[in-house]
């Protein structure tokens, strides 16, 4: 099985809604994020990946590490993704580039009805409401 490495972005807003995206000729939405590149970290891989995906700059000191795992990828089959994943909070309006076909904000509690990539499903879903579960505040700083 082949893997690739990406860096992820769980994208956060304000009224605790989900940042979101889907490829071009995909179904399933995912976080933003991708491949890092020869010589590149996890954090400046996902810093220039937000940039040309969804036109969201930002310094690598914005990024909160929630750590590292591995899924099915999504839309390439017979490969599997090993995502270094950050959180991120912004209130942004993103403007789909690149591969990007849509980018939307979503409510967490639509997010499982919806189409979405294994690793959003396994792995960053069940973190990011098991922080909640804990009583982290969304978005104020502590996260």
């Amino acid at each position: 099985m082949t893997v690739i490495r990406i860096a992820a972005a769980l994208i956060e807003d304000s009224a605790g809604r989900l940042l979101l995206v889907r490829k071009t000729g995909t179904r399933f939405f995912m976080q933003a994020g991708g491949k890092i590149e020869l010589g590149e970290t996890p954090a400046a891989a996902l810093v220039r990946e937000l940039d040309e995906e969804i036109g969201l700059t930002i310094a690598e000191d914005a990024l909160r590490p929630v750590g590292r795992f591995s899924a099915a990828a999504a839309n390439e089959p017979g490969h599997q993704v090993d995502a270094t994943v950050f959180h991120l909070c912004v209130d942004h309006d993103p403007v789909p580039a690149a591969e990007i076909a849509e980018a939307i904000w979503v409510d967490v509690d639509s997010v499982e009805a919806m189409p979405i990539a294994p690793l959003l499903r396994e792995h960053i879903l069940p973190c990011w409401r098991d922080e909640a579960g804990r009583g982290v505040t969304i978005c104020d700083g502590s996260r």
